[in-house]
């Protein structure tokens, strides 16, 4: 007989969701090279016997979606295409006891803060040396960095506590070091997230920390940008705005979710704020920050939702003019606080709203980029594609918001350089530009 030759296993981890998770899975990857297992992210090579899938579930569209990835690699490894199929992340931390009835193909389920767990499936130990260390998964010039995981908030709709458990704030001295790190390997911006940014060491430190935590990391030498994500408003800490506005590397750029613009509907969604009470924070933010882009996300159809409540959230946008925004609609979550009221809201009419709220925001951005014609940006090039460089102002974030389009057969830029861009034309979401 002849001797079978071991094959050597090859890791593909496949993340789902948000930034958040994208950074969990970072983490994994580089704890897993540390062990010295070949492990990728996201490979399209056909050679990988091991998948590990980090799954998101905070609403319908993102829990089918990792469910169906489930499903496409438990029929894989049943057709022997892959060896083995590993499930971490939300939808596992949540669903774990009916997704091993229902998908018994996949070989263990995780939850979100059981990585030594996962680890020891291949014989790996979790190495305390490089907590902070990831191995990026995109282009090196740009990393996500996580400053808490957990929330405490309790907002009805939300299902974040139920997958990540309590708020935990991350010590200010680590999260310098890894900014160290990660510009020592060529990391140009830092995007700071986490459940709820505002809440940052409360745990720690028994106080609002976040200023204390920008101006540590905004004297890390070589650190061009420092953007701010996931602010929540109710408690928010405006000392962040005096560091914001006397550091030149923290952009002048907040991600505050407001979620609506009906008092009412926030009391439901137990916000613990009021319309007056945030429209008066923007106003506060702006007069001393008046450079200052917000983004902001909104959520249609939530109980208690009716035509009147739906149109004051229709004036409270026209009336803030929010540089940036994003809508969702209500998912619901069983195991929440909403999921006791009726989700009286058919699901056409919360998309309708979320429609119209999105070409109300369509004429805003569009006007506002308008003024941004003849003006010259300091501009991050992301990528190329299509014959264009890819960059964004520090007024944009990563994915999410306008890009600034250069043309490649015009200009030459490197992918990771900061370029300034006099702008020539403008969209509702893009700006076009020549490079100075």
């Amino acid at each position: 007989m002849k001797a079978r030759t071991l094959k050597k296993d090859k890791v593909n981890i496949i993340t789902m969701g948000c930034s958040k998770n994208l950074v969990d899975s970072e983490v994994l990857l580089s704890q897993l090279k540390g062990n010295g297992i070949d492990a990728r992210h996201e490979s399209s090579a056909e050679d990988n016997n091991i998948v590990i899938i980090n799954t998101c579930g905070f609403i319908d569209n993102a829990k089918q979606e990792s469910i169906n990835t489930i499903l496409e690699y438990a029929t894989a490894k049943d057709q022997g295409l892959v060896d083995k199929v590993y499930v971490t992340g939300c939808l596992s931390q949540r669903y774990k006891d009916d997704l091993e009835v229902e998908i018994p193909q996949v070989d263990a389920f995780f939850g979100t803060r059981e990585l030594p767990a996962l680890l020891k499936k291949f014989k790996a130990d979790y190495k305390h040396e490089l907590v902070g260390e990831r191995l990026l998964s995109h282009a090196s010039h740009y990393a996500y960095m996580k400053i808490s995981e957990g929330c405490d908030r309790p907002c009805s709709f939300c299902a974040i506590p139920l997958m990540r458990g309590g708020h935990v704030s991350r010590p200010i001295e680590e999260l310098v070091k890894e900014a160290k790190h990660k510009v020592a390997g060529g990391t140009k911006e830092i995007l700071l997230i986490a459940q709820d940014s505002t809440y940052y060491g409360l745990d720690l430190y028994k106080k609002r920390r976040l200023a204390d935590l920008l101006r540590a990391l905004s004297d890390v030498e070589g650190l061009e940008w420092i953007r701010l994500h996931y602010a929540y408003p109710t408690g928010f800490p405006m000392d962040v705005l005096e560091v914001m506005s006397e550091r030149d590397n923290i952009c002048n750029y907040l991600d505050i979710p407001l979620q609506h613009g009906s008092t009412e509907v926030l009391k439901t969604m137990r916000r613990g704020t009021t319309r007056e009470k945030q429209e008066a924070l923007i106003n506060e933010i702006r007069s001393k920050i008046p450079d200052i882009a917000i983004r902001t996300t909104l959520i249609t159809g939530h109980p208690g939702e009716g035509e009147a409540e739906f149109e004051e959230m229709v004036d409270f946008v026209e009336r803030m003019r929010f540089e940036r925004l994003g809508v969702f609609t209500y998912s619901h979550e069983e195991d929440t606080h909403a999921y006791g009221l009726e989700d009286s809201v058919p699901q056409e009419v919360k998309q309708e709203r979320a429609n119209r709220l999105m070409e109300i925001q369509e004429q805003i951005s569009f006007e506002l980029n308008q003024e941004k014609i003849g003006k010259e940006f300091k501009v991050l090039i992301d990528k190329k594609e299509n014959g264009r460089f890819v960059g964004r102002t520090a007024y944009d974030s990563v994915e999410v918001d306008n890009e600034v389009l250069i043309d490649a057969s015009k200009f030459y830029c490197r992918l990771g350089d900061f370029v300034n861009v006099k702008i020539t034309e403008a969209t509702e979401f893009d700006l076009y530009g020549e490079v100075i």
